[in-house]
């Protein structure tokens, strides 16, 4: 089982944000600064298609590697969760994938990837909390 930190006892939550052009493979968007003393909250996800002239698919998921005693979900929902499977960004454009909050664990990674190597950006706003 990993940790679930009690966030009711707080001692720092630092704001952070990362940036990251995303290939045809998965590739991991926040993974490192999920520790076991920490929870990340994932405030925002953007995705902008920086290709002038077509559009282009994106996937996002949330690979959970345990759930808590305290979670609902039990262990069968240990795996891939997605956010957004394929969805179509046109040329020039901006999506707001997420914009309600979600928690990650220790072990969890945010993963993303595109249908066409380098058309798409993904812009995640998040909290350490620890």
């Amino acid at each position: 089982i990993m940790a679930n930190p009690n966030i009711v006892n707080v001692a720092t939550i630092n704001g952070e944000s990362q940036g990251l052009a995303l290939g045809t493979g998965d590739s991991n968007v926040i993974i490192a600064a999920i520790s076991s003393s920490k929870v990340v909250k994932v405030n925002r996800i953007t995705v902008a298609n920086v290709d002038g002239t077509s559009a282009a698919d994106v996937s996002v998921k949330v690979v959970k590697a345990a759930f808590t005693s305290a979670a609902t979900g039990g262990a069968g929902n240990v795996g891939t969760i997605y956010l957004a499977k394929t969805i179509s960004v046109p040329a020039d454009a901006s999506l707001v994938l997420l914009d309600t909050p979600i928690y990650m664990q220790e072990g969890d990674a945010l993963q993303g990837g595109a249908s066409a190597s380098g058309d798409l950006e993904i812009f995640v706003s998040y909290d350490v909390i620890a």
